[in-house]
């Protein structure tokens, strides 16, 4: 229902037909250019440092205020959370050599977007489109996912990306690290193949990274505005009965399976790719 009061607004204060695709335009807010660089404020970079606050905020209130020897439901939740990114993504992907400097880049990444991620399905007065109440020009509320956009997921992949060179080089020298790139005994004539073969796949763990995140959010986010945007582009209330349901049922399965699972995925193979990286060997 959340979503369904987010998209109501748009449609109340937009002055044209609805159109979902609409809602992931970027015009910018605050127009910043640094030579070639577009730095502009757009909404997506307020989500960004939104999320980025909340999450700084929510990790230092659950894992550094009231620590005790017999912890309450907040360091309980602390602590599971903690074990569930040491255990289940760090320990298990990064050698011992590294799991020391890479688990608090790993924890804050999978923080980061699972916040993200929240976020991205919460009603906020964060928008393009405005109502006047009483004389007062107000920002309409709505959902809104940064991660749903390419440039972000993609700039988190490529940290991943150059981290995982940068500590392969690190560990292992420029010429082991590329030389573990090419299987062990692989006949010369092959490595014509397996070398532009190995490269191009390095690369397409960065798009991998990015893409399945964008299209997961962007996919659950575009199914909800789809569906409440059909009562209005067929102007039939009728429709309420079948997109009303299908909309919140989209909508509690992103919010409950789908933000933690693509958090998760995405920390864990960036653990795995810098492991990996860090010992080519396993």
């Amino acid at each position: 229902m959340n979503a369904l009061f987010g998209a109501m607004n748009v449609v109340l204060a937009a002055t044209e037909d609805f159109e979902p695709q609409k809602e992931f335009e970027l015009p910018a807010w605050v127009s910043i250019h640094i030579g070639p660089l577009d730095m502009s404020i757009n909404k997506a970079v307020v989500y960004l440092l939104v999320g980025a606050a909340v999450t700084c905020i929510l990790g230092i209130w659950i894992m550094r205020f009231g620590l005790s020897l017999r912890p309450n439901r907040r360091q309980t939740i602390g602590e599971a959370l903690y074990d569930l990114i040491y255990g289940q993504i760090a320990e298990s992907s990064l050698p011992s050599k590294g799991l020391a400097l890479w688990f608090p880049y790993v924890a804050a990444l999978f923080l980061f977007i699972w916040i993200l991620n929240l976020i991205g399905f919460i009603p906020l007065p964060i928008s393009d489109e405005h109502v006047h109440i009483a004389g007062v020009e107000l920002p309409t509320w709505g959902v809104y996912a940064a991660t749903a956009n390419l440039s972000v997921t993609l700039a988190l992949a490529l940290i991943t990306f150059i981290a995982t060179h940068f500590e392969g080089i690190r560990f292992n020298g420029p010429v082991r690290y590329f030389k573990s790139w090419v299987p062990q005994g692989a006949p010369g004539p092959l490595l014509v193949l397996i070398v532009p073969l190995e490269v191009i796949s390095q690369f397409m763990r960065l798009i991998s990274l990015s893409v399945r995140l964008f299209a997961n959010m962007l996919a659950g986010h575009m199914l909800i505005l789809v569906m409440i945007g059909l009562i209005f582009i067929f102007e039939s209330y009728a429709l309420i009965v079948i997109a009303v349901p299908v909309a919140t049922a989209v909508y509690i399965f992103e919010v409950a399976i789908v933000v933690t699972i693509q958090a998760f995925v995405f920390a864990l193979l960036s653990a795995i790719y810098i492991g990996g990286a860090i010992e080519p060997e396993h």
